[in-house]
């Protein structure tokens, strides 16, 4: 007890100044240090005199150092649905998209811009009215025309 007393007084501060190195941080400097001499209080009777302070040094260092793993690892969520369709599916999609952006360029710009609104951004026929400055019946229209462009398209 007498020298594990006389060790943490002896290194507390060169082993306090590395965690503080380490981490940049005078809070977890503090707990990195006290952790160190936790862990060395379980091999009070391997080590040697003349190694203490290395001892101390490794011990920190390779706390901080499992931190940092801990802190960069991601724990698995068993519960997460598997990634993506297979590989075929997505292919198909992206060829599907490029059909319909080929097919959205022959519509009429204002046609395109109304249905775009109603079909991606989730907009109602009034909400587009008043983005666009027109009226209700002309946004009905312009959705009809840009569907019915699309069909002749196809």
């Amino acid at each position: 007890m007498d020298d594990f007393e006389a060790a943490y007084g002896r290194y507390y501060r060169d082993v306090y100044r590395f965690a503080l190195f380490l981490t940049s941080d005078p809070a977890r400097a503090e707990d990195l240090a006290a952790e160190t001499f936790v862990r060395a209080w379980g091999a009070l009777g391997r080590v040697r005199q003349p190694t203490v302070r290395s001892y101390l040094l490794t011990i920190t260092r390779n706390l901080f150092r499992d931190s940092r793993r801990k802190e960069r690892s991601v724990p698995l969520d068993e519960s997460l649905p598997v990634p993506g369709p297979a590989l075929e599916a997505q292919i198909e999609r992206a060829s599907t998209l490029r059909s319909v952006r080929e097919r959205l360029r022959g519509v009429a710009s204002g046609d395109r811009r109304a249905l775009l609104m109603y079909v991606v951004r989730g907009m109602s026929y009034e909400e587009i009215a008043r983005a666009l400055g027109i009226s209700l019946g002309a946004v009905k229209t312009r959705i009809f025309r840009a569907r019915e462009a699309l069909e002749d398209l196809k």
